[in-house]
């Protein structure tokens, strides 16, 4: 498991824990269909690491406003 994950301060940046895994399901789901990662890949083990940085990193955010 990744130990981002395990700190608070990720959740809170998104919002909540189920803010959270929606935008790193949708990112998930834009990686595996071809979308270019928004940070530097090497070093990182998986997608998923690609994700958790993005997100630490101010590079992703989930759109709540609805439009």
């Amino acid at each position: 498991m990744h130990d981002d994950l395990k700190e608070e301060a990720i959740v809170n940046k998104v919002g909540g824990r189920f803010k959270l895994s929606t935008l790193i399901q949708k990112r998930m789901v834009a990686l595996n269909t071809g979308a270019k990662p928004l940070v530097e890949t090497r070093g990182l083990p998986d997608r998923m690491a690609v994700v958790i940085q993005e997100i630490l990193q101010d590079k992703i955010y989930l759109d709540t406003s609805g439009e």
